[in-house]
């Protein structure tokens, strides 16, 4: 048994699923796939907006701290 087929194994075991029929699997599996997919879009969507909110504004307002020290000099 390699690597692979243990960590298969211990998903089967730890969440019950070795108990189910192949398609009671293949339509939790699919469920578990789908919340992953919406965790993992909507994590994507909040860092950008958090990056933009705060990251993206601080080099905007540094570069145009910048071209006004710029100016003046």
């Amino acid at each position: 048994m390699n690597w692979v087929q243990r960590k298969i194994y211990l998903y089967n075991v730890t969440f019950g699923l070795y108990m189910l029929d192949w398609w009671e699997r293949c339509l939790f599996n699919i469920l578990v796939l789908v919340l992953l997919w919406f965790m993992c879009y909507n994590g994507f969507r909040f860092a950008s907006e958090l990056f933009n909110r705060y990251v993206f504004r601080f080099l905007l307002e540094k570069s145009l701290v910048l071209s006004v020290l710029l100016a003046i000099s």
